[in-house]
């Protein structure tokens, strides 16, 4: 299994390129094809480049398409909407993607303070929005097919990390002599394999686990050095080793991600191994709705309130290895009374010049007014296996109050959204580029969120004794 399970976007399609260039005379100027069923909002029509992303948008009539843009190279994206409905207050637009994916609608909303040349583009599954910009038309290499030679695969590939690779510096990477290093070994003869080997040596020293490059049936997944996939038997051994100590049957939900039993002395046990593929659909509204689900059934007014509350929760995310911030996020909201910071995000934006990055944009926990809520203490229980959302969900409940006990080892260290790009030979790779922040403007790349309280998580010793020590050490702190 991959550590991490943050959703992706749709993956590129060799054809995509041909049809793309096709469109273009339709997509740079501002006005809708001929023919092309008119836009509810003119304001929207036209070409958007985003601040960090490498993106351009399109919008033609009610259709969305994207460009993955860097120095040298421009390419069709993997995101093609249509308009769906009319506008809604603020002028704001929704569309929905031509091809099913977890992140669901998306929104385009004019910025009403701006003089009309910018826009807000939020995905309904993430945490916070993009601004773009509008631009005159797209830059001339989109109406260039691009070479697929070794070279330039090379070439794309190295520009879109140094354009947008968020943490070289804490990595102890240089970037550019990886480059000099590398680049003179790729030659017009250079094969499939020993381009795959190339690409995959170069970003290896990354120890990121949101790197990976898709090459036909060649795959390569990054991971911090201290970490090994888990197998099947592993996983049988954690799931042992947790009900061995739990001591009762778990409650699940969301096809098995997220279980919960209750413990002696009115403390709670909930676990949650994923933030989606909570049902058959692979969509976010679904996901969302099981987990509502979920949570109506655990946090119900008997255990969040009165004589026979939880005393306590622990949140169990060891195991934890991502999908959707959104969905950590409404986990979060039940999870207190009142409104607090829970990070902010900042990309790489390489137009602002080499490491720079866009304003850090604030994210809320807000509570849920419409449901109950748990106050009490909180363990959270973390691991290398916890990955990305799983990460995020952490650092979004480190300024609850009162504040949470983490148990258990250091987190993988992985918590920007992924960015999906395609090489012009028809590969594929994925990066991070952002950065989470703590309010003292800490980040956790590589390193992880260190626990409170440091406890091996599912040694050897705890699978021979189906014995869970971490679980142990915190019921013994909640008492």
């Amino acid at each position: 299994m991959h550590l991490s399970v943050r959703r992706r976007r749709v993956p590129f399609r060799a054809v995509a390129l041909t049809l793309a260039l096709a469109a273009l005379p339709a997509l740079t100027c501002g006005a809708p094809a001929p023919g092309s069923p008119a836009s509810a909002d003119p304001s929207l029509q036209g070409l958007w480049r985003s601040s960090g992303y490498g993106t351009v948008v399109a919008v033609s009539g009610r259709r969305l398409r994207t460009y993955e843009t860097t120095r040298v190279s421009c390419l069709p994206g993997g995101l093609e909407a249509e308009q769906h409905g009319s506008p809604r207050a603020g002028g704001a637009v929704d569309f929905t993607p031509a091809v099913s994916q977890e992140a669901g609608p998306l929104t385009l909303t004019p910025d009403t303070g701006g003089d009309g040349d910018s826009v807000r583009l939020r995905f309904e599954d993430d945490a916070g929005f993009r601004t773009l910009h509008r631009v005159r038309g797209l830059p001339a290499r989109c109406g260039r097919k691009p070479a697929g030679d070794p070279r330039s695969v090379f070439d794309v590939f190295w520009q879109t990390y140094a354009e947008n690779y968020p943490s070289f510096a804490a990595k102890g990477v240089d970037w550019a002599a990886v480059r000099d290093r590398y680049r003179p070994a790729v030659t017009a003869r250079t094969t499939d394999a020993e381009l795959f080997g190339v690409l995959t040596r170069m970003i290896g020293p990354l120890h990121d686990a949101h790197t990976a490059i898709v090459a036909g049936n060649r795959r390569f997944t990054g991971r911090r050095a201290d970490t090994r996939t888990p197998t099947p038997d592993t996983v049988r051994k954690i799931d042992e080793a947790t009900a061995a100590s739990v001591g009762t049957p778990q409650r699940r939900w969301g096809r098995g991600a997220i279980g919960y039993a209750d413990l002696p002395h009115r403390v709670g046990y909930l676990r949650i191994t994923r933030f989606s593929g909570f049902t058959g659909n692979g969509d976010y509204a679904g996901d969302r709705a099981a987990l509502d689900e979920a949570l109506d059934a655990v946090l119900t007014g008997a255990r969040t309130r009165g004589p026979r509350a939880l005393r306590a929760l622990v949140v169990d995310l060891r195991f934890n290895g991502g999908g959707s911030d959104a969905l950590g996020l409404r986990l979060a909201s039940r999870l207190t009374s009142r409104a607090y910071p829970a990070y902010a995000k900042r990309a790489r934006d390489d137009s602002a010049g080499a490491r720079r990055f866009t304003p850090a944009q604030p994210i809320q926990v807000v509570p849920r007014s419409d449901r109950p809520v748990f106050t009490g203490p909180l363990a959270v229980l973390t691991g290398r296996l916890t990955v990305s959302a799983g990460e995020t969900f952490t650092q979004a409940l480190m300024n609850r109050v009162p504040a949470p006990v983490r148990i258990g080892e250091n987190t993988q260290g992985a918590l920007s959204d992924t960015m999906d790009r395609a090489l012009p030979n028809g590969w594929s790779l994925t990066l991070p580029n952002e950065k989470y922040l703590a309010p003292d403007g800490a980040a956790f790349d590589g390193t992880g969120i260190a626990p409170t309280v440091r406890v091996p998580v599912f040694t050897g010793a705890d699978f021979a004794a189906h014995r869970d020590s971490a679980l142990t050490r915190a019921r013994e702190l909640l008492g």
